[in-house]
């Protein structure tokens, strides 16, 4: 029996806000598609816990058995400065802001993406499509919802006729989100594109290039560049067919990209594209939503570094992993000094058990099975997968661990004797720890160059201590020793003058 019949998977299913139990369109793949980032601006913290969120979904898929096919995109085109559909392509103004060439910019902020995804050990997708590499499809696609009289064009431009999709959907705009669009607002100010629509509701599937616009391609309505909704649909059902099994994004997508994505799909294929919609949640700061506007946005580096005004000192990648995995995927996660520090000491006390469990070796032997004991070590396995199969519920598996590796510490100090388990028992334990550790929950080894560095740099700060003590500079070398102990480094003056360090 394969782990995912094993286990079955119970998924919170956004089209119809219940929990599900997941089947695949194809017995055993999984074909998931997740919105990727617009790449006109660094990476944020709340961006990285959507693509942290699906990476753990596709990794625990993956580790059920699943064939799993993830395709992620970048929009490199097309993400106007409103969903109003007015103004200028955000790459695009950002090119002529710096004098650079659009696919400049894009470049520079896509290695910035991958960067941050591999500091966060978040694995590569199996397919990253771009915008721009599938202009002729989303041309394609246009020129049939043309056809079947859903869109229409305008001067240039061609917009998708909401009104005329849902008489011919009986009244599937909304089904997502759970919006009438009879109760749809205006979207405040009179807007020069607006008067192009039939409909305030219509959203753009082809633009105008104006002579001053960047990036335009040719097409059957004139020189132009696509709406921002139509890229996700054309390339989702391109890698994944016209029906797939999972769509992903962070919540701020569900309206109206994600409802204008099944409209697309659905009016030129006749069938709804996506069996489960899952939508991550979103960060806030001690409380507050984080924005820009309101100074508590983090970039990672800030995060990791600590120079962040907020910070009070910087976290490992790893830390920050763990601690967004601390909250489920669906709900607010608030950050905030304390919070990270206990996930600090959380990570560390998770990773200490790993490493003394991969080290420790069973005796072979048994004076006599404790089958109590055997039955604890059988159940916190199982726990991990029921867990993870609820809903990929990190926040449970966590404290499963974490009962797990209170077994292991006292398999360590000899409170519990590991000839009291089966050979058997004791290797599946222990194989479960380390797989939902590293394979399922991504938290791997701070790796051994990282300790390096931070064994280098703290030696460099202790030379300079040793250096202020023998110039009888006290200050500094009191600086030098209380600016290490805040952050966790404590260090301990020897007999002979010299110096070692611990770290909390």
């Amino acid at each position: 029996m394969k782990l995912y019949e094993k286990y079955p998977l119970a998924v919170t299913n956004s089209l119809s806000g219940k929990k599900e139990i997941f089947q695949s369109i194809n017995p055993g793949f999984v074909g998931m598609y997740v919105c990727g980032p617009t790449v006109y601006n660094y990476v944020h913290l709340g961006n990285a816990r959507t693509f942290l969120t699906f990476d753990t979904i596709s990794r625990y898929l993956r580790f059920l058995g699943y064939k799993v096919r993830y395709v992620r995109n970048i929009t490199d085109v097309g993400h106007l400065e409103s969903d109003a559909d007015e103004g200028e392509d955000k790459i695009g103004k950002k090119a002529r802001l710096e004098q650079l060439e659009p696919m400049e910019i894009v470049k520079r902020y896509t290695e910035d993406f991958h960067t941050v995804m591999r500091q966060f050990n978040i694995l590569p997708p199996s397919i990253e499509p771009t915008a721009t590499g599938h202009i002729v499809e989303q041309i394609c696609i246009t020129e049939e919802l043309i056809r079947k009289g859903i869109a229409y064009e305008v001067n240039g431009s061609v917009y998708f006729d909401v009104k005329k999709y849902n008489h011919q959907n009986n009244n599937a705009y909304g089904i997502l989100s759970g919006r009438n669009i009879e109760e749809l607002m205006e979207s405040g100010r009179e807007l020069d594109a607006q008067n192009e629509k039939r409909d305030k509701r219509d959203f753009a599937l082809w633009k105008k290039a104006s002579p001053a616009h960047i990036m335009r391609w040719p097409s059957p309505w004139g020189d132009g560049f696509p709406g921002w909704h139509i890229e996700c649909t054309v390339m989702s059902t391109k890698y994944l067919g016209e029906v797939f099994d999972i769509h992903g994004g962070g919540m701020d997508l569900k309206f109206p990209h994600h409802e204008c994505e099944i409209a697309q799909a659905q009016g030129a294929n006749g069938k709804p594209p996506v069996r489960y919609w899952i939508h991550s949640n979103m960060l806030t700061v001690n409380g507050q939503k984080m924005s820009k506007s309101l100074g508590n946005s983090f970039l990672p580096s800030e995060l990791f570094a600590g120079t962040h005004k907020l910070l009070e000192r910087g976290y490992s990648p790893m830390t920050v992993r763990f601690f967004m995995l601390q909250s489920h995927y669906s709900s607010t996660l608030d950050f905030s000094n304390e919070a990270l520090q206990a996930a600090d000491k959380g990570f560390k006390k998770l990773q200490a058990a790993r490493e003394v469990v991969t080290d420790l070796p069973h005796p072979g032997t048994t004076s006599s099975v404790n089958s109590e004991l055997e039955k604890q070590l059988s159940d916190l396995c199982e726990q991990c997968y029921l867990t993870m199969s609820d809903d990929f519920n990190t926040a449970k598996t966590l404290a499963v661990l974490f009962e797990m590796a209170a077994r292991i510490n006292d398999f360590k100090s000899g409170n519990l004797s590991l000839s009291l388990v089966s050979a058997e028992a004791f290797l599946r334990f222990r194989a479960t720890y380390l797989g939902f550790m590293q394979d399922v929950l991504g938290l791997m080894s701070e790796t051994s160059a990282n300790h390096a560095l931070l064994d280098g740099t703290i030696g460099v700060l202790i030379e300079l201590r040793k250096k202020a003590r023998t110039e009888k500079n006290f200050a500094l070398s009191d600086k030098i020793r209380d600016d290490l102990k805040a952050i966790g480094v404590q260090l301990k003056d020897g007999k002979e003058g010299e110096i070692t360090y611990t770290i909390d």
